[in-house]
C-alpha cells in the first residue's frame, strides 16, 4: 500500500508539471540555470568517466582476445560499439543520478523543510512550474548532450589506451570502430539518455519536493533518490534493449 501511494504521488506531480509546462514565463531563467548547472557543470566527471571507461575496456578486451587468429581491428570494434550501445549511457546516467539527482533532492528538500515552498505558494506562485518543470526539462535535454562528451571521450580514451600500452595500432582500432559501426547504436543511445535523463530529475525532484523531517528528512530523501534513480535506470536499461534491440 505504501509503494502504491508512493506511485500515486509521483504520478499525480508529474500530471501537475505536464500541466504547467506551457508557463514558460514562470520557469524560463530557471531553465537556463539548470542547463548549465546539469549539463556544462557534469562535463569534467562524464569526460573523466568515460576515458577511463574506454581505456579499461582496451587492455581488457585485448587481454581476453589475445590470439594470432584474431585481427586487432576486432578490438576498435569491441570498445566503440560497447560504448555508444551501453557503457557511455549506463555508466555515466548512474555517475549523474550521484551528482545531479542528489543536488537537486537535497535542493528540493531543503526548500520544503524550510517552508520555502510553502512561501512560493503562498505568494500565488505555481511551485511545481517553478522548481520541478525546469529541472526534469533541461535534464531530458542535457543528458543525450553528455552522451556525445561520453562517447568521444570513451573511444578516444580506449584509442589512445591502446596507442601508448602498445596493445592496438591506431589504424587497426580506428579500423575496427569504422568497420563495426551500425547507426542504429548511436540512436538507441540517444533515446536511452532521453529516458534516463527523465527518470533521475523526476525521481529526484519527487523525493524533494515531499521532504519531510528536517535535515535527517533530506538526508534521507537524497539518499532514497539516488538510489532509486539507480535502481529504476538499470530496469529501464534492460527494458529499452529487450524492447528495442
Amino acid at each position: 500500500m505504501n509503494a502504491l501511494s508512493e506511485l500515486g504521488k509521483y504520478s499525480s506531480l508529474l500530471y501537475q508539471a505536464l500541466r504547467s509546462s506551457t508557463e514558460f514565463s514562470t520557469y524560463r531563467k530557471s531553465f537556463f540555470n539548470e542547463m548549465v548547472k546539469i549539463g556544462v557543470d557534469s562535463v569534467p566527471i562524464i569526460m573523466l568517466t568515460g576515458f577511463f571507461t574506454g581505456s579499461v575496456m582496451t587492455i581488457q578486451s585485448a587481454y581476453q582476445l589475445e590470439s594470432a587468429f584474431i585481427p586487432l581491428s576486432t578490438i576498435g570494434a569491441i570498445v566503440s560499439e560497447s560504448i555508444l550501445i551501453e557503457l557511455a549511457a549506463v555508466i555515466s546516467s548512474l555517475v549523474l543520478a550521484g551528482k545531479v539527482g542528489a543536488r537537486v533532492a537535497t535542493e528540493l528538500g531543503t526548500m520544503r523543510v524550510t517552508e520555502q515552498i510553502d512561501a512560493l505558494e503562498s505568494m500565488g506562485f505555481n511551485s511545481v512550474s517553478f522548481l520541478v518543470v525546469p529541472r526534469v526539462f533541461a535534464g531530458v535535454l542535457m543528458f543525450p548532450v553528455l552522451y556525445i562528451v561520453a562517447c568521444v571521450t570513451g573511444i578516444g580514451g580506449g584509442l589512445l589506451a591502446g596507442v601508448f600500452t602498445g596493445t592496438v595500432p591506431m589504424n587497426d582500432f580506428l579500423a575496427g570502430a569504422r568497420m563495426y559501426f551500425v547507426p542504429w547504436t548511436l540512436i538507441f543511445g540517444f533515446v536511452k539518455m532521453f529516458v534516463f535523463g527523465f527518470i533521475i530529475t523526476s525521481i529526484s525532484c519527487y523525493k524533494g519536493y515531499f521532504a519531510t523531517g528536517g535535515a535527517e528528512g533530506v538526508g534521507k530523501s537524497t539518499t532514497n533518490a539516488t538510489v532509486l534513480s539507480c535502481m529504476i535506470v538499470l530496469l529501464a536499461d534492460f527494458l529499452l534493449a529487450a524492447l528495442l534491440l
